[in-house]
């Protein structure tokens, strides 16, 4: 009987110190991967070649004009939100539609039998060529933001734009960065305020010109007015008396109600920060 007692409490010592070293080895190599892991992410940060992002858009995407604290476009204020591997260039310029900013200077005042506004000639702007040239331009792995949409509904040239051409210039800009190697991301007109009671609404056209562009190309769309109007929404901007000059919504927007303070061009820049991050876009990993 003692024997077997003997027996028996070796075999338990001998499976549980098995048992044991597993247990250990196991857990060393559940550290070392979790090590590992930590290591590949930092090295991918350490790595991450500099980027530069690239705004073609309208005045509420531009730089504010020297000294006047208004209008400041969201693209003004995007650069603060990325790391110092990020350059921001913002070529978006106030008062042009998707055609003259593509053209200017080459777009008449009269329209076709097409509708659209003459071209005499077809020739690209300056600043769009020197986003194309090869040295200057868009590089590969670069990344570029086209949003237009708050002129181009004028009925009147050389500003007026109608969808089917608005969708067609938008794929041609995407289609182009992609030739470069750049990533394009589509942004929908940014929404102005306007209140249906005590609820801010949408305001702004070609967004499913927008969406087909992006279908079009497989570039990702930031549906940047829906974003817009929750965010206006969640702060409580409606309804308003029509006095845009005061209180929340004038500490948010100039007079028009249209463009932006330098806190509304702040939070709008966040708005389209955080959909590159929910989107999962390769450009998150510059995020703060």
């Amino acid at each position: 009987m003692k024997h077997l007692r003997i027996l028996v409490t070796t075999a338990l010592v001998i499976a549980l110190s098995s048992l044991g070293i597993r247990a250990a080895s196991v857990a060393d190599s559940m550290a070392a991967n979790c090590t590992g892991a930590s290591r590949a992410a930092t090295a991918v940060r350490a790595v991450a070649a500099p980027v530069t992002v690239w705004l073609a858009g309208d005045s509420t995407m531009a730089d504010p004009s020297a000294g006047l604290p208004c209008p400041v476009g969201w693209g003004s204020q995007f650069d603060a939100l990325f790391n110092t591997d990020v350059t921001v260039k913002n070529q978006a310029v106030g008062g042009r539609s998707i055609q003259t900013w593509l053209y200017e200077g080459n777009v008449s005042g009269t329209k076709g039998s097409d509708g659209e506004c003459r071209l005499t000639p077809s020739m690209y702007s300056s600043r769009w060529q020197a986003m194309l040239n090869a040295s200057t331009g868009m590089n590969a792995g670069d990344y570029l933001f086209i949003q237009f949409g708050i002129n181009d509904s004028s009925s009147t040239c050389p500003r007026h734009v109608g969808p089917a051409r608005y969708q067609q210039l938008m794929t041609t800009m995407a289609q182009a960065a992609l030739a470069r190697g750049a990533h394009p991301v589509l942004l929908t007109p940014v929404a102005a305020i306007t209140c249906s009671g005590g609820t801010a609404t949408k305001s702004r056209g070609f967004v499913t010109q927008t969406l087909a562009a992006g279908t079009a190309t497989g570039a990702p769309v930031i549906d940047l007015q829906t974003r817009s109007v929750s965010l206006y929404n969640s702060l409580y901007f409606c309804p308003n008396n029509g006095d845009y000059g005061s209180g929340p919504v004038g500490a948010f927007f100039c007079n028009d109600h249209t463009h932006f303070e330098t806190y509304g061009a702040q939070r709008i820049a966040g708005l389209v920060a955080g959909e590159v991050r929910r989107q999962n876009l390769p450009l998150a990993m510059y995020l703060k």
